[in-house]
């Protein structure tokens, strides 16, 4: 999963970065701009892992991870026209599973202005009219080769430019691709063309220490300005509000220290995990484990996987050539302590190719190639 930061220059976007990986990229609140993009792989925190492993007293433990790009800033000057992106950030996060604006709420001397609607607003049409531009540019060509292409060519077409209409139209009203309803073919159509809009979009409110009491009265004023529709929210965006300064000095203390600082600013629990769970959300993700003394391993799925797609993620011969999956609930091993007192207290189950995996199943895939 890949997870790209986005905002304007001085938003503290590189300081946000900071804070959900432990990095320690240079931060100026008072630089023009960066030529260099930041990445960072970050470990999925999961202390159903880390106990099944402990239990098993596996020689390995791997944890999912998260990477996260912080690339150039947007341009102020350029936003509004639909060119603030730039070619290099277009190329930077058209690859990305999901975005993450970070807006600036915040003063200080470097003379921005602290507009956080505002400049949500202005983020919001940069990648409304990034994708409107790709779509005319494509409708464009389309309609000037349709006439001369034979009969099946033109039927590939035509669906193209159907779904492309559908989609410049909700564009045009502002509304983007995610909050659309697309059919399966509609979503293969779209694909290949990485729009922006059809991401999940993460939004980051990034707080002055003096004020991180009001994250959520500033989040409903930016959720507001966007959708006069409340049940378009959850389609659209999902809201976070932290302080970034404080979260990045906390998570460059060591373990046994952040609890102190985090108890200091009244943080109940730190950005980077709260990120990692919207992230998640926001893709319809779940994590199912396989542990044994080798190894205790944590895979990313997509919510609604099944039992033989999983054996896939493990190992592709495990998918060609599966037979059934052994699973059992996290909680339920770690009470019955090994595999042969589950399957005795008839927790273990045993589940064929279409079972939907549930988030923390433990399955052990039985196969033959």
């Amino acid at each position: 999963m890949q997870i790209a930061l986005i905002g304007f220059s001085k938003s503290g976007k590189t300081t946000v970065f900071n804070a959900l990986t432990g990095a320690d990229a240079e931060v100026s609140a008072f630089a023009v701009g960066k030529a260099k993009t930041h990445r960072a792989v970050v470990q999925v925190p999961d202390e159903r892992l880390d106990r099944l492993c402990e239990l098993f007293q596996s020689k390995k433990l791997v944890h999912a991870t998260v990477d996260y790009v912080d690339p150039v800033g947007i341009r102020r000057d350029l936003a509004g026209e639909g060119g603030s992106l730039g070619d290099e950030m277009l190329n930077t996060i058209g690859t990305a599973d999901a975005l993450a604006a970070v807006i600036r709420a915040f003063e200080d001397e470097s003379g921005v202005e602290c507009d956080p609607v505002g400049d949500f607003e202005a983020i919001h049409l940069e990648l409304l009219l990034s994708d409107l531009k790709k779509v005319e540019n494509r409708l464009e060509r389309i309609r000037g080769q349709i006439q001369r292409v034979a009969a099946v060519q033109k039927k590939t077409m035509q669906a193209e430019a159907d779904a492309l209409d559908r989609v410049k139209t909700a564009l045009e009203a502002g509304r983007p691709i995610r909050a659309l309803d697309l059919d399966a073919e509609e979503d293969r159509i779209l694909r290949a063309f990485q729009f922006l809009t059809v991401k999940p979009l993460l939004v980051v409110v990034n707080l002055a220490e003096d004020r991180m009491t009001e994250g959520e009265k500033t989040i409903g004023r930016m959720r507001d300005a966007v959708s006069e529709d409340p049940a378009d929210a959850q389609a659209w965006e999902r809201f976070l509000a932290l302080c970034g300064r404080a979260e990045m000095d906390i998570a460059r203390l060591e373990p046994e220290e952040r609890a102190a600082f985090l108890e200091e600013y009244g943080i109940e629990e730190p950005g980077a995990a709260r990120m990692i769970r919207l992230s998640y959300e926001a893709l319809g993700l779940i994590s199912f484990l396989t542990v044994g003394p080798t190894e205790a391993h944590a895979w990313t799925i997509r919510r609604g996987a099944t039992a033989v797609e999983a054996a896939g993620e493990v190992h592709s011969d495990m998918e060609r050539g599966f037979i059934r999956a052994q699973v059992t609930p996290w909680r339920d091993l770690l009470d019955a302590e090994s595999f042969a007192e589950a399957k005795k207290r008839a927790l273990l189950r045993i589940e064929g190719r279409d079972y939907v995996i549930q988030d923390g199943d433990v399955i052990e895939v039985l196969f033959n190639v």
